[in-house]
């Protein structure tokens, strides 16, 4: 199916649309995705089509090429192509990746990409609000990895990241029964929550400095609030919002200092898992809305609320 040849977008009238670039010559990223997801969907591009050459779309839509780029990834994030990079045209996704009930997918899924289109723009800019930062550390892989091939160089990237304090009983993770039947066992859990913070955060502050170290302006800073969250929300380029509500369950997890480390079972949630919603300001409307909001939202938390200790 790969091998077949490219194909051109236009061998067929598309559907009308506003994204239609004829009827608008100077096409956002969200409109682009928009009219080549319009042209999947209604079979004009099918399973195993090469797209036109980035060149050829950026021709075709009468914009610069990294517009085109992150329509591409936008697509790729939502399941829909394949093989999306410099290299050669990207490819119609024979199985896209099939979302959860109400068009949610996985955080372990759409962070990925969304943060790979975001690292194409020229200064970047993620602020992040979770329990952990598990997820984030394992996303940025594949952007840095980007950056460091020399496929995108941003001038400067800032990462704001709000994570609840260690000096209090979070709701989840935390023993079964409820803190405070098992002092052993309370305390290895919060050693297990204190491990994997520092080995989250030492990660991401070695990124980072990673990207200092080839010239670019980076710099991540931590903030931390009382509370459990009971949501994650990665805002990306002050334009994109991915919001997640977590779900609490009873999971069995080793716990290192307990028992020989056999598992037990704890309240917890499964953050890769988390269902995610994504809001982009492109679309205008509630979604231009809903992602100023929580904007707003993180930037006050952050000023007036969040603390710099742990």
């Amino acid at each position: 199916m790969a091998g077949r040849e490219s194909v051109a977008v236009n061998h067929k009238e598309p559907p009308t649309s506003k994204a239609n670039p004829k009827a608008n010559p100077k096409a956002t990223a969200a409109e682009i995705a928009g009219a080549l997801r319009e042209r999947i969907s209604a079979g004009l591009l099918k399973a195993g089509d090469r797209l036109p050459t980035q060149a050829a779309l950026s021709e075709e839509f009468g914009v610069e090429r990294g517009a085109v780029r992150h329509a591409l990834q936008r697509l790729q994030a939502d399941g829909l192509l394949t093989n999306v990079s410099k290299g050669s045209p990207p490819v119609v996704a024979a199985a896209p990746t099939t979302p959860h009930a109400g068009g949610s997918r996985a955080a372990r899924s759409i962070l990925g990409p969304r943060l790979v289109a975001a690292f194409g723009e020229p200064r970047v800019r993620v602020d992040v609000a979770c329990l952990t930062a598990e997820t984030l550390m394992t996303a940025l892989g594949e952007p840095l990895r980007r950056v460091y091939e020399g496929d995108e160089r941003p001038e400067s990237v800032r990462l704001r990241v709000l994570l609840p304090r260690l000096d209090q009983d979070f709701d989840y993770p935390s023993p079964d029964q409820g803190w405070g039947h098992d002092e052993q066992l309370d305390a290895a859990v919060k050693e297990r929550s204190r491990a994997q913070r520092e080995a989250q955060t030492t990660v991401l502050a070695s990124n980072i400095a990673g990207l200092r170290r080839t010239g670019i302006d980076a710099r991540v800073d931590f903030r931390y609030t009382l509370g459990t969250p009971s949501r994650k929300a990665y805002l990306l380029n002050r334009r994109e919002a991915l919001v997640g509500h977590y779900i609490p369950g009873r999971f069995l997890r080793e716990i290192d200092e307990y028992k020989g480390a056999n598992p037990v079972p704890l309240c917890d949630v499964e953050g890769f898992d988390t269902p995610m919603f994504v809001f982009d300001a492109q679309n205008r409307g509630y979604e231009a809305a809903f992602v100023k909001a929580e904007q707003l939202m993180f930037d006050g938390i952050w000023d007036h609320v969040a603390r710099d200790q742990a």
